[in-house]
């Protein structure tokens, strides 16, 4: 089951973002509006949407990595969004800015995870690096140690890792990516909710869209920086719709 990417038929990767995009979107202001883990049928199929994201923001990092021509400057753009969208994210959600005065988890946007994977995929990648696989293994373990505060913690970087070892193989990217899910859904269950550890098990909705995946950007070149500024602009409308709504307080874990 390999990717579409011999044609221009299916999705390019300009359409796989805004759907991500939209999901998010839908996903966090259902976040700040019905605060907790509410059980409505209908809330919950909105959170199902909002799968969607997490999944196909770490394939297209993968595809970024790939496809970049200057990976120093595609790191640094990462770096500098992922703390940017630190005081959006926190705003949004109301986590306070500084880390680890609540808990240890959630305390940043995924963008930092994003960018760590970007960093592991190129330590790990034997084209730009000879180290041993004890010393990959290391990095990857460092890696997680400083990704675990993040949404998504270390997991996100460990789905990007397995996606592009298996970049052509749908399959297989699925099933090393829903390995590490299944994980955070777990621990979402065991020590969270119940019923949202298992919604984090839906990210697998995004793989007949990723299937569909044509290997083109797209004729907009401004996708990218589009996404750089609509990400922490929506999060700060969250925040502005939270605080309307229920005061200045934490309405997810982490807050």
């Amino acid at each position: 089951m390999e990717q579409n990417t011999a044609g221009r038929k299916g999705l390019n990767s300009n359409q796989l973002k805004m759907l991500a995009i939209v999901a998010m979107t839908i996903d966090h202001l259902v976040c700040v509006i019905w605060p907790g883990y509410p059980k409505d049928w209908w809330i919950i199929g909105l959170h199902m949407i909002g799968r969607l994201t997490a999944p196909t923001m770490w394939f297209m990092i993968c595809e970024g990595y790939c496809y970049t021509r200057n990976l120093k400057k595609y790191v640094l753009r990462l770096f500098v969004f992922a703390f940017l969208s630190h005081f959006a994210y926190n705003f949004a959600f109301g986590i306070p800015f500084i880390p680890f005065q609540t808990t240890v988890f959630n305390q940043t946007s995924v963008i930092w995870s994003l960018a760590w994977g970007v960093v592991a995929l190129a330590l790990t990648d034997d084209r730009r690096f000879s180290f041993k696989q004890w010393q990959k293994t290391m990095i990857v373990l460092i890696i997680c140690v400083i990704t675990f505060c993040a949404d998504w913690s270390c997991i996100a970087v460990l789905a990007i890792l397995a996606i592009y070892s298996h970049r052509g193989n749908l399959k297989k990217q699925a099933e090393g990516m829903m390995f590490y899910v299944a994980m955070y859904a777990a621990v979402y269950f065991l020590f969270i909710d119940k019923v949202y550890g298992l919604i984090q098990l839906l990210v697998i909705i995004c793989i007949p869209f990723i299937k569909r995946y044509n290997g083109q950007r797209g004729k907009w070149k401004g996708m990218k920086w589009f996404f750089y500024l609509y990400y922490p602009a929506h999060l700060v409308v969250c925040g502005i719709i939270r605080i309307l709504l229920h005061g200045n307080i934490g309405v997810m874990i982490g807050g």
